[in-house]
């Protein structure tokens, strides 16, 4: 008689015991495996981020939900995290730096918390999306006019990853120079080469922005945030500006870039007219771009889940494994959008919406310009990032009919009302790539 054991079987690289360790290259090239594995521990499940770095994730979609709207019992403000207060971890972990605590929105609770987050969501909400829309465009039509003459493209390092951040200068109200050094740090900050310097530029590029627009005042976020009711002062600004431009432009290279990726690897997208939106959700549903992350501190000790917990330990939610449990399989079937990949509670994100529409106007325009775009390696060649937070490819080498893109002589352009005060704009030609844009875009 052949008896088979019903106990799960761990994926390769992970241990049959103790802690699971959701960041290295096996975990990045099959999550999946690791989130059936870690479900048979239950809604939460014992993980490592990084070696020497415990932590809780919630795989179970009702429990993540539990989680994410009791502010009473757990709290943002990392400050309470028990083993970095111990001082139990690594001091040169690569993760503790994200976690730790900072003036934000992010790492606040209850008053201080609503008085930034309100000051956040009122802001976005003065977004004109069908501005968004034109300025996402046009800086689509500059990314493919670098690369479309030579018929071929890395889509994220030529594409995903410099649209979002060219976008949210425009939306800022970002000069030429501060507008580079902008996108000089945040992509320094998620590269991981010289991540302390790229830090320290991007939070000086915010400050001198801060100082501009108090004295010369536009229409855009920056301005909008200073004049808000809440009174931010100019530190207060400068974190909530840092906020925005780092968790805005990584999750959302990565929702470019995943999505990108589900249209060109699966046939159900081959007719690719019509069919981003449905792609965009099915990618928030089944390969979220934060897969683990909405990081939570038990305030006291706590029975939840079935488990007791000590004060400070460390939760995450695991947004992908919930998205992807098998009691959710008809809602994601049905065209629901109540996946947990923007997050949920009084920390769900506040730019859902801008970020929804740079992303489909990013993926429909670059199909729009290159109809023929194929991947130039075999997919199973593809590489995932290794790491416990983000989820996204390291790169994804395509190819087409060469095109030539100009900016249309007629073309209506978005008015930039801090160009009268950057006359370094005019030597925009030898900064970086968004002082390129500004002068691509004058004609």
């Amino acid at each position: 008689m052949d008896v088979r054991s019903s106990a799960p079987v761990p994926p390769p690289g992970c241990p049959a015991h103790g802690r699971v360790p959701i960041y290295g290259p096996e975990y990045a090239a099959d999550p999946q495996a690791y989130y059936s594995y870690l479900r048979h521990f239950g809604p939460t499940a014992p993980v490592e981020l990084a070696p020497g770095v415990p932590a809780t994730l919630v795989t179970d979609y009702q429990t993540a939900l539990r989680l994410l709207q009791d502010p009473a019992n757990f709290r943002k403000d990392s400050r309470r995290w028990r083993d970095l207060a111990e001082g139990n971890l690594p001091l040169d972990s690569p993760v503790v730096p994200t976690l730790t605590y900072r003036p934000n929105a992010l790492f606040s609770d209850g008053a201080e918390h609503l008085r930034l987050r309100q000051a956040i969501t009122d802001t976005m909400a003065r977004i004109d999306m069908h501005r968004l829309a034109r300025s996402t465009e046009q800086v689509s039509n500059f990314l493919i006019s670098q690369f479309g003459p030579r018929g071929s493209a890395d889509l994220l390092g030529d594409y995903a990853k410099q649209v979002s951040l060219m976008v949210f200068n425009e939306l800022f109200g970002c000069p030429a120079e501060i507008g580079d050094r902008v996108m000089f740090g945040t992509l320094g900050m998620f590269e991981g080469v010289n991540a302390e310097q790229a830090v320290a530029v991007l939070f000086g590029a915010c400050g001198e922005l801060v100082a501009l627009k108090r004295s010369r005042p536009g229409d855009d976020v920056t301005s909008w945030l200073l004049q808000h009711h809440a009174k931010l002062t100019d530190e207060e600004m400068v974190y909530q500006l840092a906020l925005l431009l780092a968790s805005g432009s990584e999750p959302l290279r990565n929702l470019i870039g995943n999505t990108l990726h589900r249209v060109l690897t699966d046939d159900g997208y081959a007719n690719k007219g019509g069919l981003i939106d449905e792609a965009l959700d099915d990618t928030l549903w089944e390969n979220p771009p934060m897969a683990n992350f909405a990081a939570h501190y038990s305030a006291s000790d706590v029975e939840f889940a079935g488990q007791h917990f000590r004060a400070g330990d460390l939760f995450l939610v695991g947004i992908a494994a919930a998205n992807t449990s098998p009691a959710l399989a008809t809602a994601r079937q049905s065209g629901s959008r109540a996946h947990l990949s923007w997050s949920a509670g009084p920390h769900a994100c506040p730019s859902k919406e801008p970020a929804r529409q740079i992303a489909i106007t990013a993926i429909e325009n670059l199909l729009n310009q290159l109809p023929d775009v194929v991947l130039a390696v075999p997919e199973q060649s593809l590489s995932w990032r290794p790491g416990p937070f983000s989820r996204g490819l390291a790169s994804l080498p395509t190819r087409f009919t060469p095109v030539e893109i100009t900016r249309r002589p007629d073309a209506t352009r978005v008015p930039r009302p801090t160009e009268a005060v950057a006359p370094q704009a005019d030597k925009a030609e030898r900064g970086g790539r968004w002082s390129q844009f500004l002068t691509w875009l004058k004609g």
